[in-house]
């Protein structure tokens, strides 16, 4: 499979001579930008309000003013920092012809002293160290993240405004069943159809009923419940009706062939399509880093640990497939990856399952990217390190297939 540009670096070459190189420290009440302007002696910084307009007319003042110094300006490259205003600067930068670039925050280099200086003027000159060294095209200096389009973007709403609604769901229900538990009351369950009908009969263990301010606050927290409810059905309803209007349309098409998967939901496939399968990943490492299932080693001269999960990307995959793995070694218990968890955790010598259902997410998220990337058959790993009998099997087999079960939905 063809590897794509990880963004580590720049392919373009880079004349400073002949380019205009800005930067943007953005924040909710200011934007400082600073720029690296041929033929002007000084460095220009110029604190503004947040707006693009203003933005793109200083940008355009600095390229002017380097013309009128006898430079030709042949590109102007801008960059800022991943945060909360999201790409939508990015967006209408691009759709006004300036080159932009996000850096992954992360991925830039601080200084590890334990009380270190943080401005916004300190933090801009960084982020212009690390993009000119971005731009001649040299690694280690940071990442660029992709920007996507307004519609990828609106794509994973669905799902992760169903995640805020089940978090909410099961905040209202814990609460209840607390003001419950203070009064004596246990075994009411709030989910049930007609839990508001038989808040009038709950007694408390001397048999007294519910105090009238305690129910009106139950009977409020009951119809918050009632309409998250109706909120979540909504959304799996809508998502529903898009995969059978368009269903062999791009992630559509993924989703549809994940959920052919025995044992995997609609839900679990549509989140791992929008956040991780759809992207334009380079190989699987980067698709494992990207789900932060990667480990996080300790080595210097004689030492050598590991500090557990990286934790790196995004939290939302990350949770999801590790519930999905152990789903999947009770609805795929035959296939060569449930195989291959059990050979290492079954037994007195077995590695702790905590640990090992972590590498089984890993592989189950690789085998799906290459699924519905390339369509190419799920393979186990190699018998390395497995034990004998497994090894045997698999010298006989060749390469062990990972079967999965598929069934009609």
């Amino acid at each position: 499979m063809t590897q794509v540009n990880d963004l580590s670096r720049s392919l373009v070459s880079f004349e400073q001579n002949s380019s205009v190189t800005v930067v943007v420290e953005m924040s909710e009440s200011s934007w400082l930008v600073a720029g690296q302007v041929p033929g002007l002696d000084r460095q220009p910084l110029k604190k503004l309000e947040p707006d693009p307009a203003a933005l793109l007319r200083l940008v355009e003042r600095w390229r002017d003013e380097a013309v009128r110094a006898g430079r030709t300006i042949k590109r102007v490259a801008l960059a800022f920092g991943a945060g909360r205003d999201g790409f939508w600067l990015a967006r209408w930068l691009r759709a006004r012809d300036i080159e932009v670039h996000v850096i992954h925050s992360t991925s830039v280099a601080v200084s590890r002293e334990h009380r270190r200086a943080k401005t916004d003027r300190l933090e801009t000159a960084m982020l212009t160290r690390v993009f000119l060294g971005w731009l001649r095209g040299e690694r280690g200096h940071c990442g660029m993240v992709v920007i996507p389009t307004l519609e990828e973007e609106d794509a994973r709403r669905p799902s992760r405004e169903r995640e805020s609604l089940v978090d909410e769901r099961t905040r209202i229900i814990n609460r209840i069943k607390a003001i419950l538990a203070w009064l004596g009351i246990r075994g009411f369950n709030p989910k049930l159809r007609k839990a508001v009908e038989r808040l009038d009969a709950l007694r408390t263990p001397d048999g007294v009923p519910l105090p009238p301010n305690t129910i009106d606050e139950l009977r409020r927290d009951m119809a918050r419940l009632t309409m998250i409810r109706e909120q979540i059905k909504v959304i799996e309803e809508a998502r529903l009706a898009r995969l059978e209007q368009a269903p062999a349309t791009g992630p559509h098409a993924m989703v549809r062939l994940i959920v052919s998967v025995v044992g995997i939901g609609v839900e679990t496939a549509d989140m791992l399509v929008q956040e991780v399968l759809s992207r334009n990943l380079r190989d699987r490492r980067a698709v494992a880093r990207y789900a932060g299932l990667t480990g996080a080693p300790d080595e210097s001269g004689s030492k050598r640990r590991e500090k557990g999960l990286a934790k790196t990307g995004n939290a939302r995959v990350r949770r999801g497939l590790i519930q999905l793995a152990w789903r999947f070694l009770r609805f795929q218990n035959d296939s060569a990856l449930a195989q291959w968890y059990r050979a290492r955790t079954e037994g007195p010598s077995g590695t702790r399952k905590t640990k090992m259902i972590v590498a089984l997410a890993r592989k189950l998220l690789i085998a799906l990217w290459r699924m519905v990337k390339i369509g190419e058959i799920p393979v186990a790993s190699r018998c390395d390190s497995r034990p004998e009998q497994v090894c045997e099997e698999t010298k006989q087999a060749g390469r062990r297939t990972v079967v999965f079960l598929t069934g009609r939905r």
